[in-house]
């Protein structure tokens, strides 16, 4: 999912835009792992292999091309030992045929099903601990693999893409299985009130183009699809002229060349013609209008205006304008309607594309209120923004702001594949870089002129037809080729270094450096990163149970607070400040997790610390804030995944109202926040907030001697008047219970599993239980045993897993599962857990499930070492539990050694089918209407 539409799905609590499925690894554990096995020979290339020709080369960034037409990007990068394998086919659903929507989608599910030759991908990634998914969009499909890097990982993942890229099984027996998956992911889509949204402004906004159409497509369509138009669908796109593979991370270029060359290589190319789509989406001639009523607890109001093509250099001002509209803190939106308490929220994107898109602005506000002066006020500003050009500080602001994402993706050759899907979807992966340089000569004028072509009246989806004697329409110029914006391209070359860092624990061990400042334990872990990126965690320590009695609600607006103004700086110049930095993550409470660059730390230590130690709380941000908070939780009354987490952690509750480790209702959560003052948050951080006991991890490329300095010019002296002292949770036995909470008019439902478990990560049994629970559902994917039978078998839930919480102080612990399903549906699931977790009980594990649950289970926790900002946040954790990496080596060792019977003997004494708890909420009334036809 593209950044700006993550953001304003994730405000809208809404399910994704995109098509996105084979849920990537679920991290193994807060402790990272063992050591990498050693890496397979090298492959010898085929004697006389003719490799691939070179392209071209920009950034550190090289295009080769086969015979085939195949086109591969290589990214060498030794700085983490990870690898990205990521393939790109230019078919999205902008290439469906009528009758055939979401068929992109449906055909991305089934190329997971495996081949003649690798019947069981899902094993293997799970044997390899690889991170995989998969997503469709509109005019491109990709897959990936993350993984540890080793020649027989890199040499298995290329010959399993060229494998799967024309041998597919796309049977009738996975479409069949696979169908109710497909139908929970819309209904899951169908429960989030911007997902419905944004399909009905696709739909009324194009008569004629394929982007009028849903990426998931028409549920008439996709249940009766036939497997032979599937077949036809995948054989004419899914081949090597019609593909993009890219390989970024720590691997031997020729090796990698030859093996890609042998696999792919081999592929013939293919003698049909891609067919040329010629649909132009006529000039819009007037506004458009539409309303959604469905039951929901938030209102939204939507603009969408035409755009050119991403091709188009009028699409680099469409950015620029969607910045400076929707940014928060710093857009004319934002200060507009949320600040004077209009509206909850804002957010906007472009939706990119290859032909003429759209802009979308949305607002969130609170049920019962006005929002009809709201829309009003969104498109005056939006349709007068060119009588209000830029000021300089928003131009260099919004410069700055997309110079630091581009610098933040070529410094992670983790994301930079999915990114560059993207662009390789417009025509070429080079305009990733184009556009980035094109962001550095932007200017006032050119948005003025841009926003006054499109944010025009006509061009409007949202409002009502009137005749009109003088329409201002808007003319879309047509989309250039990518050739015509390279023409005058010349690609910078890449100037950062990195080391290759060995992520074992031994190894991490002797590179920190754990010293004590005033008393703050710190740990600084220097290495060479491309870019010169550097992570800092900073973990702070308030309050006792008593101290703490009544206080959550302050607590937790209080540290909200904190980033929203200063008394150094307001909410808007500190988030200026933290650009200027180059901070990503930030500041949340008692906590501060970000990255920033060499040149940058000590700068970004004392920004951290101030922002900390001196809040100004402004009033205006207190209130916008309060309206967020309760707004969002209003927002899940409804909502069946929130209701029965609600249900869940009152019937777990052990504690009175008040203390700190209560749960509360959703709406007494509500009463909390409503009723929390600004002096009482005031007074909360006078008296709660110091570093009399704290931890600071440092992991990256810094000056050892000028950021310890930092830390103590920052941070030492500083102490709260309230003394702390942890607050202690307590292992309880709770009676279970199997409930059923009725959300009307919602198509999608949860089932949620639950007891507690008497249990520290110290324990015998642990490593046991641990592994156990990553075989059921916990690490292992969709080759999981819940995952294999409820969502690969029986095809009831899209998503499907357990979760084992264990602590390292208190022995209060607990073990859940969550599923997600159609309403008519969740008894056959709660049936299939309830089998899964007695047969595991009764006949254990097989040896070769054991084998590949070790193997993915430890090469997951080496690729959680490998990444410094979960490498800096685990150590604030052991810094405070006075332990060293050396402990999650023994756990790991520990991990190796188990035999079957350990992982029988710990389910058997803390898996006790007799004391879950089973909570499902859903629409079941429907349901058993629907059934009773």
């Amino acid at each position: 999912m593209a950044g700006a539409a993550a953001a304003l799905f994730a405000l809208c609590a809404s399910a994704p835009l995109l098509a996105q499925d084979k849920p990537a690894a679920t991290a193994a554990a807060a402790m990272p792992a063992a050591k990498p096995a050693v890496a397979a020979k090298s492959a010898a290339a085929p004697a006389k292999m003719v490799l691939p020709g070179k392209v071209t080369s920009v950034e550190g960034i090289t295009e080769y091309k086969l015979a085939n037409g195949l086109r591969v990007l290589l990214f060498p990068d030794p700085s983490k030992p990870t690898v990205t394998v990521n393939v790109t086919y230019l078919v999205g659903s902008r290439h469906e045929n009528y009758g055939e929507t979401g068929m992109a989608h449906l055909l991305e599910h089934l190329v997971f099903k495996g081949t003649p030759k690798n019947p069981g991908i899902d094993k293997e990634f799970n044997k390899r601990g690889m991170r995989t998914n998969g997503s469709t969009w509109l005019d491109r499909t990709n897959y990936f693999e993350l993984f540890q890097a080793s020649d027989d990982n890199l040499k298995w993942a290329i010959e399993m893409e060229a494998d799967r890229m024309v041998n597919s099984f796309i049977a009738k027996k996975d479409l069949d299985s696979e169908m109710t998956v497909v139908r929970n992911e819309m209904e899951r889509g169908e429960n989030a009130p911007f997902s419905v949204l944004l399909k009905r402004m696709q739909s009324i906004a194009y008569d004629w183009h394929n982007y009028g159409n849903s990426i998931i497509g028409n549920r008439s369509d996709v249940e009766n699809v036939k497997i032979e138009n599937l077949q036809a669908f995948y054989r004419q796109y899914y081949q090597p002229d019609n593909a993009v593979l890219l390989v970024a991370g720590k691997f031997d270029e020729s090796r990698t060349l030859a093996w890609i060359q042998a696999s792919f290589g081999k592929l013939p190319k293919p003698k049909r013609e891609l067919p040329r789509l010629w649909t132009v989406e006529p000039t819009q001639d007037g506004e458009r209008s539409f309303m959604v009523r469905r039951k929901g607890d938030i209102q939204i109001v939507a603009l969408g205006y035409k755009v050119p093509s991403a091709l188009h250099s009028d699409s680099d001002a469409v950015g620029f304008i969607n910045f400076m509209l929707t940014d928060s803190p710093t857009g004319r939106l934002h200060k507009a309607l949320v600040e004077t308490g209009k509206a909850a929220q804002i957010a906007g994107f472009p939706l990119a594309g290859m032909d003429s898109t759209l802009h979308l602005i949305a607002a969130i506000v609170k049920k019962g209120e006005a929002i009809e002066p709201v829309q009003a006020e969104m498109t005056r500003i939006v349709e007068e923004f060119y009588k209000n050009p830029p000021t300089a500080e928003e131009l260099s602001r919004a410069r700055k702001s997309f110079a630091n994402d581009s610098e933040k993706v070529l410094n992670n050759h983790e994301s930079i594949g999915v990114q560059m899907s993207e662009y390789i979807a417009l025509g070429d992966w080079r305009l990733f870089f184009e556009a980035r340089d094109a962001a550095e000569s932007m200017t006032g004028e050119r948005i003025k002129d841009v926003a006054a072509k499109y944010y025009r009246r006509d061009n409007r989806i949202v409002g009502q037809f009137q005749p009109e004697d003088n329409p201002q329409r808007a003319e879309l110029p047509p989309a250039p080729t990518a050739a015509d914006v390279l023409k005058d391209f010349k690609g910078k070359q890449a100037t950062s270094t990195a080391e290759a860092f060995d992520p074992s624990q031994a190894n991490i061990d002797t590179r920190t450096k754990r010293t004590v400042v005033d008393g703050i334990k710190v740990a600084m872990l220097a290495k060479k990163n491309r870019g010169e990126t550097v992570n800092l965690s900073v973990s702070l320590h308030m309050g006792d149970e008593q101290s703490l009695f009544g206080k959550r609600a302050i607590a937790r607006l209080a540290g909200a607070m904190l980033s929203r103004g200063t008394t150094r700086f307001t909410r808007e110049q500190l988030a200026d400040e933290f650009d200027k930095l180059k901070i990503s993550g930030g500041v949340s409470g008692t906590t501060a997790s970000l990255q920033t660059t060499r040149e940058h730390l000590t700068a970004a230590i004392k920004l951290v610390a101030h922002v900390m130690k001196e809040p100004s709380f402004p009033d205006n941000e207190f209130i916008q804030l309060k309206k967020q908070q309760i707004t969002g939780i209003e927002s899940q009354k409804s909502d069946p995944a929130a209701r029965g987490r609600e249900r869940q952690s009152l019937h777990f509750n052990t504690y009175p109202k008040g203390d700190w480790r209560a749960a509360a209702s959703l709406d007494e959560s509500i009463a909390e926040i409503d009723k929390v003052t600004l002096a009482d948050i005031k007074s909360f951080h006078r008296d709660f907030y110091g570093a009399a006991v704290a931890e600071i991890a440092i992991v990256g490329d810094f000056d050892e001697v000028a950021a310890t300095k930092a830390i103590g010019e920052s941070f030492a002296g500083w102490k709260a008047r309230q003394p702390y002292q942890r607050v202690v949770s307590e292992f309880k036995e709770i009676a279970a219970v199997n409930e059923a909470i009725e959300t009307p008019d919602k198509e999608n439902a949860v089932f949620l599993a639950r007891l507690n478990v008497n249990m520290r990560d110290d324990d015998a049994d642990y490593p046991a239980l641990y592994l156990a629970n990553y075989i059921l559902g916990g690490g292992a994917g969709l080759n999981s045993r819940l995952a294999e039978r409820i969502r690969q078998k029986e095809g009831l839930s899209y998503g499907v897993g357990s979760q084992l919480n264990v602590g390292s102080l208190d022995r209060a612990g607990s073990w859940s599962v969550y599923a997600i399903a159609a309403p008519q549906n969740v008894a056959k699931v709660e049936a299939a857990f309830k089998d899964e977790l007695g047969r595991a009980l009764k006949d254990g594990f097989l040896p070769a499930e054991i084998a590949a649950a070790k193997s993915g289970a430890l090469q997951q926790r080496l690729q959680q070492r490998a990444q410094d900002g979960v490498l800096a946040g685990n150590w604030t954790g052991l810094l405070y539990t006075n332990r060293t990496f050396a402990f999650s080596k023994q756990f790991e060792d520990k991990i190796a050694a188990l035999k079957a019977e350990d992982l029988m003997s710990a389910m058997k004494k803390h898996l006790d089918p007799a004391k879950v708890t089973i909570i499902k909420a859903g629409d079941f009334g429907k349901a058993t209407k629907a059934t009773a036809k």
